[in-house]
């Protein structure tokens, strides 16, 4: 039986982008557009609310948090006096809400976007269509300087979502939502990132081939999984895996949240699964923190879709203390 995370904060409407900082816990609501602290007691504070919905957020050098607008197409940088300022332009970029984003030691910001409107798509749609050929639209990763000017764009990829450096900051790690897999991109010398490589697949590849396929076997596999798309049958599942932010773990491995249902999941390179932690709903984010760093936080919901949540304020964080 897996572990299980507890629910230490609730009431919120979608929750993402679990950042440890200057001894606290900081995390976006994407359906509300807030950005809010909190030091692991009492109640959370909200720092700032950032026009249209608050995405991924990180720190420059001198602590300035940065913060994405998913629909504004941009990334904020708040000044010390409350304000917001426009740091990075990606209304050139984006061909849909910009999505996460990882800030280096140097202050360079990596900034992804879904590559096309997820939710609208999903309205007319169920999610497995997303897989007939050519499938799920790609978007590159942006890369930006401290200073929030364009250093270049990596290879497009399927749904970028949680990422971070491994090997000593020479690969960035990235989750491939779409794709059901976790790629390494190298780190080149000016920040840029090189060609994806496949690091942790997390589909099996008979079903990846057949649910991909152009053909009648593609036809048939997309429509049974339409059928079969419920989360009372994703929750009695172990795979596929839809990995969405992602967090570094110990020895080299990487946890990540399931999109799909209610877990953290920590692999190895190769895709080996070597840890599960259960969580009470699907899982969007996650982080090893805390005071003690031996915490694993987990931001869950019970649906994505940004005006029911609002409606629902379902949104939760859940807390599991890794064993030493």
């Amino acid at each position: 039986m897996k572990p299980k995370a507890n629910v230490v904060l609730d009431g919120f409407g979608v929750l993402e982008s679990l950042r440890w900082h200057d001894d606290a816990l900081w995390f976006c609501d994407m359906a509300h557009g807030t950005v809010h602290r909190w030091d692991t007691s009492g109640k959370p504070e909200t720092v700032v609310d950032v026009p249209g919905r608050a995405g991924g957020i990180g720190f420059l050098p001198d602590g300035r948090m940065l913060v994405v607008s998913m629909e504004g197409l941009c990334v904020y940088r708040l000044e010390p006096d409350g304000s917001l300022v426009v740091h990075a332009d990606l209304r050139d970029i984006a061909k849909g809400p910009v999505n996460d984003m990882y800030v280096d030691q140097a202050g360079r910001a990596y900034v992804g976007n879904f590559g096309f409107d997820y939710h609208a798509f999903l309205e007319r749609h169920p999610n497995s269509m997303l897989y007939a050929p050519p499938g799920p639209p790609r978007a590159p990763i942006a890369c930006f300087s401290p200073e929030g000017e364009l250093i270049g764009l990596s290879e497009p990829l399927a749904f970028t979502n949680g990422l971070f450096p491994i090997d000593g900051g020479r690969t960035m790690l990235v989750a491939e939502t779409l794709a059901m897999r976790l790629v390494a991109l190298p780190v080149l010398a000016d920040g840029r990132l090189g060609p994806p490589r496949p690091w942790a697949p997390l589909i099996e590849p008979w079903l990846w081939k057949a649910v991909t396929n152009p053909g009648l076997i593609g036809n048939i596999t997309r429509r049974v999984s339409a059928l079969l798309d419920r989360q009372a049958i994703a929750d009695r599942s172990s795979s596929p895996i839809a990995p969405d932010g992602i967090a570094p773990g110990k020895d080299g491995t990487a946890w990540f949240a399931n999109a799909l249902r209610g877990e953290c999941v920590r692999v190895g390179p190769g895709g080996t699964v070597l840890d599960r932690v259960a969580t009470s709903q699907r899982t969007l984010s996650c982080l090893v923190a805390g005071p003690k760093g031996d915490t694993l936080y987990a931001a869950t919901v019970p649906t994505d879709d940004p005006p029911r949540a609002r409606e629902l304020n379902g949104s939760r964080i859940e807390a599991y203390v890794l064993p030493s």
